[in-house]
C-alpha cells in the first residue's frame, strides 16, 4: 500500500509509465520501444526515397506523410499520445507498415518505372467474352461530380498574366 502511494503520486508517477501489455490483434507482439523504431524506420524511408526522382508523385507522398510523422514522433515521448496524433492505428501496425513502404520503395527502385521512354507502346487486349451469371461482378459506384470538377481543374492550363490582365 505505502509503495503504491509513493509510486502513484508525485515524481512517481513518472516512475510508472504507460506499458502496453498487449496490441490486441492476433500475431502481432508489443514493440517496447516503439518511438525509437518509427523514429529510425522513418528516417531510413526519407534517405531512401531520394532515389525517386524529385518530380514523381510518389517521392512526395512518401516525403509528405513519412515527414509527419517522424515530427510527430520526434515531438511526443508517449505512444499512446503518438498514435492519436498520427491517427492511423497503433504503433506496431505504424512500424509494419513503415517497414513495407521500405521494401516498396527498393522495389520501385529496381523496377524504375520512370525510366520508360516516353515514346513507349503497349498493346490493350479488351475480352468481351460474356461472364457466366453465377460470377459475382463488382461495379464500383459512380464517381462524385466534385471529382470531375478537380480533374478538370488540373487538367486545364492555367491563365498567364497577360491574358488574366487583359480580361
Amino acid at each position: 500500500m505505502f509503495l503504491r502511494r509513493i509510486l502513484t503520486g508525485g515524481m512517481g508517477s513518472l516512475l510508472m509509465a504507460k506499458v502496453k501489455e498487449t496490441t490486441g490483434i492476433v500475431g502481432l507482439e508489443v514493440v517496447p520501444n516503439g518511438r525509437e523504431v518509427l523514429i529510425s524506420l522513418y528516417t531510413r524511408t526519407l534517405k531512401e526515397i531520394e532515389a525517386v526522382p524529385e518530380d514523381e508523385g510518389y517521392r512526395k507522398a512518401v516525403e509528405s506523410f513519412t515527414s509527419h510523422r517522424l515530427q510527430v514522433c520526434q515531438e511526443e515521448e508517449d505512444w499512446e499520445v503518438i498514435e492519436k496524433r498520427i491517427g492511423c492505428g497503433q504503433v506496431e501496425e505504424l512500424i509494419e507498415e513503415a517497414q513495407d513502404e521500405l521494401k516498396l520503395i527498393a522495389k520501385m527502385i529496381e523496377w524504375d518505372p520512370w525510366g520508360v521512354p516516353d515514346d513507349y507502346e503497349c498493346e490493350v487486349i479488351e475480352d468481351d467474352t460474356p461472364i457466366p451469371k453465377h460470377v459475382p461482378q463488382h461495379r464500383p459506384p459512380p464517381l462524385p461530380k466534385e471529382f470531375y470538377k478537380t480533374l478538370e481543374a488540373v487538367q486545364s492550363k492555367p491563365a498567364s498574366k497577360d491574358e488574366s490582365s487583359n480580361k
